[in-house]
């Protein structure tokens, strides 16, 4: 399955190994799927932003409005989700 922008559409599983390899490489720590990145204390609302932008640009996906909540960075675990949900086509669209 691919998206209209004809890259293939990752698994969760795919989504997180990516996005850890990601965290370790920006911050010098190794993550767990479940770790609380923001509640460590070590990563700024800069930083959210910057998450924000690798899975726009990584994914082909857009957040906006509500999931622009902290909530959905929190762990790599719901970044998946996130980048998941936003992967698939929108009820009665066209998917373009």
């Amino acid at each position: 399955m691919t998206t209209s922008s004809d890259q293939p559409v990752p698994d969760s599983n795919a989504v997180q190994t990516e996005m850890l390899g990601y965290l370790t490489k920006r911050t010098g720590t190794t993550w767990a799927t479940d770790a609380d990145v923001f509640g460590s204390g070590g990563l700024s609302s800069l930083f959210a932003m910057e998450l924000v932008v690798h899975l726009e640009k990584s994914y082909g996906i857009a957040i906006r409005g509500a999931d622009l909540r902290v909530e959905n960075f929190r762990t790599v675990r719901r970044m998946a989700a996130l980048v998941e949900r936003l992967r698939q086509p929108t009820p009665g669209g066209s998917g373009a």
